[in-house]
């Protein structure tokens, strides 16, 4: 059995530095991760490099992009360039805290859920498979409604308390399989304590589950709350890009070509959901090992192996000289 340790250990872990280090060899994991910088620096210094005040208002209505205003101007004469770049701290923000909050709860009831069995694992899945019926966008709508004077915490947390279901049961579903592994007996038999064995046994084996969780949980969390403020729902005085296209619908922006007043929201939306799904598969390059394989290879071994065999027949002269 100690023979076979390591290598069943290697299958699931990925230890060599050499091999973590060739995240820098993958195009989509750097691209993706460029985004995500970018849109992060944004939501930090967005409010600070505002070139106006958001919700100060101009003789200049809808006007088009210019020198003056980059992304043109709203029905009031107000600066798109800087509801954009203050709008994208919220929504970044309401991204990235619902995806901790959510992913931490997925987390903590999928593995203890997997792992411990009996009542517990009855208790937790019955909670799961309550959340996952409710429908989840009324349930929002509905919660969201009361809280149109309130800030991005609430909405936050309804998003949250709603996206973790999918996770937790993908994960309790690991939980399953990795705790049937001989490293897992082993590390019981050796003593080890539960909380040791889910740290350093289960959950490292995971870390590509609860990557994708969490980036898929910051995508839902931004389409959600941006869908939210569209309609109308929660507080739209709070600058945001979900709040941008709900004042450009309001003012028939879509029907009066103006079109710098809602496509840069939407289009930011669009560049993070990109961002996230390239990081997504770039960290499922490095961490699979057939898909790892694959990006250790150059780009001369890859068209090498991708090149058709040539072969050539023999004549039955040639065979007997």
């Amino acid at each position: 059995m100690t023979d076979l340790l390591p290598d069943i250990i290697g299958d699931e872990i990925d230890t060599d530095p050499v091999r973590r280090a060739n995240w820098l060899r993958s195009p989509k994991t750097i691209v993706g991760l460029s985004i995500l910088g970018v849109f992060a620096l944004l939501a930090i210094f967005g409010p600070l490099i505002a070139p106006d005040d958001p919700t100060a208002s101009s003789s200049a209505i809808l006007a088009h992009p210019s020198a003056s205003h980059l992304l043109g101007t709203t029905s009031e004469g107000q600066d798109v360039l800087s509801e954009l770049l203050v709008g994208a701290r919220d929504s970044m923000l309401v991204g990235i805290v619902a995806a901790l909050i959510g992913e931490s709860l997925a987390i903590v009831v999928g593995i203890t859920s997997g792992y411990l069995g009996g009542a517990i694992d009855e208790v937790f899945s019955t909670v799961t498979n309550i959340f996952l019926v409710i429908p989840v966008l009324p349930l929002e709508i509905v919660l969201s409604s009361y809280l149109t004077n309130s800030g991005w915490v609430p909405i936050t947390l309804i998003i949250s308390l709603t996206a973790w279901p999918w996770g937790a049961r993908t994960l309790r579903a690991q939980t399953l399989s990795i705790r049937k592994r001989d490293y897992v007996a082993a590390a019981i038999i050796a003593g080890d304590r539960t909380w040791r064995i889910v740290l350093y046994e289960i959950l490292p084996n995971e870390i590509a589950i609860i990557v994708t969780g969490f980036l898929f949980q910051i995508l839902f969390a931004i389409i959600v709350q941006t869908g939210l403020a569209f309609l109308g729902i929660g507080n739209v005085e709070t600058w945001s890009w979900g709040s941008m296209l709900y004042f450009a619908q309001n003012s028939d922006a879509f029907f009066s070509g103006a079109w710098w007043w809602y496509v840069p929201p939407g289009l930011c939306v669009a560049l993070v959901g990109m961002g996230l799904a390239l990081t997504n598969i770039g960290i499922d390059e490095i961490i699979n090992p057939k898909l790892r394989a694959s990006l250790a290879m150059t780009r001369r071994e890859r068209r090498r192996a991708a090149a058709p065999v040539r072969v050539r027949t023999v004549s039955a002269r040639e065979i007997l000289g």
